[in-house]
């Protein structure tokens, strides 16, 4: 597998991924939008993430939408990674059509194409996404292993954020490793769930290895900083630069696993080439969960930028309260081990950071937005 197409490659993970692909030896071509909430209103010329491939890859500039653009991208590749997506939880909850389209009908359109045209593809390796889990895995101290139903917004108007199960047991949080309940909670959700599935399914009957990662929060240094709907690293980080307080939702106590950008291309780069993820599912994170207000305390550290932080006790609806990886599997087939762990993956992102243009605090226009549609509370 020599010619590779990113869909998605000039993003974050794609454009990291491509070029980590180049040095060792794949022929790249990447299928990208260029979207203006990632890459700003002049990407061709100011875009970073684009800038660092632009004369490495074969670029298509179109969408996964066109059937058009896919038939001229698919032309004499050996292997897909597919990470074009619309992203993030909260916007997902008013730009249900959108998501839906690019998510669930682009991938669709790919796996058409593939299913009724001679082609040379051998293996799929899709972004999945630690958001199909929904809330995580939990243990009641009588029942066992439970997967608790969303929380209700009246719970949390009462300043109860904590899961608990139908009996109002405070339930303890575990790992969730990739056989746990599949039940989203958000558009988002639903749309990676989908795309995983349908290429998890057609793939095999149409000679295909399908390969599945299931990305936990996925930072570090080229992320974009100025899109206010995805990214809690690149949040905090411009509402610091810009001398703004830090609006911390629910109680602070909220946890995300957060894996450096480095694992997530080694781990992305086995389920290529390696035979064992061949028609396998796998978790990529850390397997450590961090909370909220440490995330926010870490960065004014790191920045030596000293602001406020108010714990609001607002929420919005579709978030998850905690959830982390439990990486046996991808650590025995794949042998993959994360190296970057938080401590040290601050002190990387943000000393990158440093080096960037302060960008326009945009947070106050997207909550605006949810706040009309009566999704943030």
């Amino acid at each position: 597998m020599k010619n590779i197409l990113i869909t998605g490659g000039a993003g974050f993970i794609g454009s990291n991924l491509a070029l980590k692909l180049i040095d060792k030896g794949y022929r790249i071509t990447v299928l990208d939008n260029l979207s203006k909430q990632i890459h700003g209103d002049d990407p061709e010329n100011t875009s970073p993430l684009f800038k660092s491939i632009k004369d490495k890859v074969s670029f298509i500039h179109g969408t996964v939408t066109s059937r058009k653009d896919w038939v001229k991208a698919l032309e004499n590749q050996h292997a897909i990674i597919h990470l074009a997506a619309e992203t993030g939880t909260g916007q997902s909850m008013y730009c249900i059509e959108k998501y839906t389209e690019v998510n669930i009908q682009g991938t669709a359109i790919m796996l058409d194409i593939l299913a009724n045209t001679k082609n040379s593809i051998e293996k799929i390796v899709v972004a999945s996404s630690r958001s199909i889990y929904g809330e995580g895995k939990y243990k009641h101290p009588e029942l066992g292993i439970v997967y608790p139903d969303h929380r209700k917004e009246k719970d949390m108007l009462e300043g109860n954020f904590e899961l608990t199960y139908g009996d109002n047991q405070i339930l303890e949080l575990l790992p969730t490793d990739e056989t746990s309940k599949i039940h989203p909670s958000s558009v988002y959700g639903i749309t990676k769930q989908n795309q995983e599935q349908i290429i998890m399914t057609v793939c095999p009957t149409i000679g295909i290895a399908p390969v599945a990662f299931r990305y936990q929060n996925v930072y570090g240094p080229g992320q974009s900083l100025s899109n206010p709907y995805t990214g809690i690293l690149s949040i905090f980080s411009t509402q610091i630069r810009n001398n703004n307080g830090i609006q911390i939702f629910e109680d602070g106590k909220e946890s995300r696993d957060f894996v450096f950008i480095d694992d997530v291309v080694k781990a992305t780069i086995l389920g290529l080439e390696k035979d064992e993820a061949n028609g396998e599912i796998f978790n990529v994170g850390t397997g450590v969960a961090i909370n909220v207000l440490e995330v926010a305390n870490s960065l004014i550290t790191a920045y030596g930028i000293s602001v406020p932080v108010t714990i609001t006790s607002r929420f919005r609806l579709g978030d998850i309260r905690h959830n982390f990886a439990d990486l046996s599997k991808i650590k025995k087939l794949l042998g993959f081990e994360p190296k970057v762990f938080f401590k040290e993956g601050i002190q990387k992102f943000s000393a990158w950071v440093l080096q960037q243009e302060i960008q326009e605090d945009k947070l106050s226009v997207s909550l605006d937005e949810m706040k009309k549609k009566g999704l943030f509370k």
